[in-house]
């Protein structure tokens, strides 16, 4: 019943898909406390804009991330020529022209825009690999895996076997894709500075690319206005002493550029359970 629910809404209209998600946004937002502080504190904090300009860069933020959750109906499930012409894009030649022959390729995509059709738009392209972690409703679970598999797209579990299927992919000379500014679990990161505060950040995909000699690749979807789909970038990142500081510092490169549409209502800073404390706890106990 309710994959016929998302199915139905995906046959709308992009720009009325997004109409409605942005009053889905400033509902949400009125609604629950914890996420409207924590966007707030986020988006003022990370000093994308003077001070002035931030209520604006908030009321934008609110409604992009509205229309962010309801064109997952479309994303998922609309028919792969919609799809296709959603995805407009003039920088893939740059990851053709950089890719030796058998290398593998790390597509990353943060939480940014459209970033759903971005694996979807390097599928048409080459076999690539995505990782996943499994949402909180389980419900949604099967609906995520299928909607993201699509042409020659394989889901994999964030967890042990996810990573023995990335080191696979990459050897094979494949690609995978991942969203970098997920908080990883104990074990899985260090801290290093996001917009200059402490995050718990994924050490993977440095590991990834040491053994694996993969080409590091930066992707996001930035949507366009009125349902006009989706401008996606293609960047290549040095693999030089890549780190989590130089992971930090290329997804702050891309969110500046495009402020009104990153996730900042995520729980980025949250301390895992098992953690070490971020660095200024610790020099607080010192």
């Amino acid at each position: 019943m309710l994959r016929t629910v998302i199915c139905l809404a995906a046959r709308l209209p992009l720009r009325a898909l997004h109409g409605i998600g942005a009053l889905l946004g400033w509902a949400v937002y009125w609604g629950s406390p914890t996420y409207s502080r924590r966007l707030r504190e986020n988006l003022h904090q990370s000093g994308v804009c003077a001070d002035g300009a931030v209520a604006p860069l908030q009321r934008q933020v609110i409604a992009e991330t509205g229309k962010g959750v309801l064109e997952l109906a479309a994303l998922w499930f609309a028919p792969d020529t919609k799809i296709q012409q959603w995805a407009h894009c003039d920088t893939w030649p740059l990851v053709e022209r950089a890719r030796k022959p058998g290398q593998g390729i790390i597509f990353l995509t943060p939480h940014l825009g459209g970033f759903e059709i971005c694996a979807q738009y390097i599928s048409q392209r080459m076999p690539i690999t995505v990782l996943y972690r499994p949402p909180k409703l389980a419900w949604l679970e099967p609906l995520m895996i299928e909607g993201r598999s699509r042409w020659q797209t394989q889901v994999a579990p964030a967890n042990l076997r996810g990573v023995r299927l990335f080191i696979k992919a990459l050897r094979e000379g494949r690609a995978v894709g991942l969203l970098p500014d997920q908080t990883p679990g104990v074990g899985e990161g260090a801290w290093a500075d996001f917009f200059g505060r402490p995050a718990f950040t994924m050490t993977l995909v440095g590991r990834l690319q040491r053994a694996t000699n993969a080409l590091l690749v930066m992707v996001h979807a930035q949507r366009l206005a009125r349902g006009n789909g989706y401008q996606l970038h293609f960047e290549v990142l040095p693999a030089e002493h890549f780190d989590e500081r130089a992971l930090n510092r290329a997804v702050e490169a891309v969110v500046r550029r495009c402020p009104a549409q990153y996730l900042w209502g995520y729980n980025r800073y949250k301390v895992p359970a098992g953690a070490p404390p971020p660095p200024a706890a610790q020099r607080a106990h010192a």
